[in-house]
């Protein structure tokens, strides 16, 4: 049998298939990135999913986004984001207004500090794409790019 980098990390004495690899692979190749992402981040004291929540805002412009926006926009599922939001605004990255519509609802809208820190921010976010590029191929990339979208796309 060929050993894989899969076996050699896992040391399995056998797997259920080939989907269970190729979901053991995914995993483990997300928990690379992630990792790398959150040392990157952790010298600008930001988590991965604070920076997803100031890019969010970022696109939103001046108009900024109502929770429930940010929420829907999250590449992973944020079940503490008032207490995230509430992190961020007390550095000064993000502003939070009551809705002239509806006063119960909150718009959050990125400052300019947290405009400089996304600036700042760059080169580490464009690490993680550059450590992708170095160990695929363009057409790899975008193969694998189109699997992930036809494992997570909605129905």
């Amino acid at each position: 049998m060929t050993r894989t980098a899969l076996h050699q990390r896992l040391r399995p004495d056998r797997f259920e298939g080939p989907a269970h690899m190729a979901t053991l692979n995914l995993l483990i190749a997300a928990g690379f990135l992630q990792e790398r992402l959150t040392l990157r981040f952790a010298e600008f004291e930001l988590t991965p999913a604070q920076y997803n929540v100031l890019r969010i805002l970022k696109g939103a412009g001046p108009a900024g986004h109502p929770r429930c926006e940010i929420a829907r926009r999250m590449i992973e599922h944020a079940p503490d984001l008032t207490r995230m939001i509430d992190r961020l605004e007390r550095r000064g990255l993000v502003e939070r207004a009551r809705s002239g519509q509806d006063r119960r609802h909150s718009i959050t809208r990125i400052t300019s500090a947290g405009l400089a820190l996304l600036e700042r921010m760059a080169p580490a976010a464009a690490d993680l794409h550059h450590t992708v590029s170095q160990r695929l191929t363009r057409p790899e990339v975008a193969a694998l790019s189109r699997l992930c979208e036809k494992l997570h796309a909605q129905d």
